[in-house]
């Protein structure tokens, strides 16, 4: 199980000691988006879906699920967040909605799960809120995009 930090020499999972680690900012962003018809991206953009504001809503339970990381994700540390945000953009190449989510905090781990979680929540909401119109859609393009702060330091996705 070499480079696999939550597992311990023994193979058991377990969840990562961060005690000796310093405190540092961190900063992380992810991204994904729900693929759907024009005419499902119309109603959603006219803001006459039956269920509301599917933007906003999504933006607000993206926020929601990154809060919750912990409660879902059973090896991450709960984390007390600074700033949790989400862009959520009209895309009419895929077409659909495009979800950024930036997650950030002060503390010993690093927030990628939050910001994961964040997009992951914001999408499926999104596709909660306009699945009476289209049971179709598609959700993908969950990934990571950068983080800095921690002992490795920033990274950066190389991959548009």
């Amino acid at each position: 199980m070499k480079g696999l930090t939550h597992f311990d020499d023994k193979g058991a999972a377990h969840m990562v000691d961060v005690s000796g680690k310093p405190e540092t900012a961190r900063v992380a962003v992810a991204e994904g988006h729900v693929k759907m018809s024009p005419e499902t991206l119309d109603i959603i953009k006219s803001g006459t879906a039956k269920k509301g504001d599917v933007i906003g809503v999504a933006r607000l339970a993206g926020i929601m699920g990154a809060k919750r990381t912990a409660d879902l994700i059973p090896l991450c540390h709960p984390l007390p967040l600074d700033r949790v945000a989400l862009e959520i953009e009209v895309a009419d190449d895929l077409p659909g909605l495009r979800v950024v989510a930036t997650t950030a905090t002060t503390g010993r781990t690093g927030v990628e799960m939050e910001a994961l979680t964040a997009v992951s929540v914001a999408c499926l909401t999104i596709y909660d809120m306009a699945k009476a119109v289209q049971k179709d859609m598609e959700i993908s393009g969950l990934r990571l995009l950068e983080k800095t702060g921690g002992k490795s330091g920033p990274w950066r996705a190389t991959t548009p």
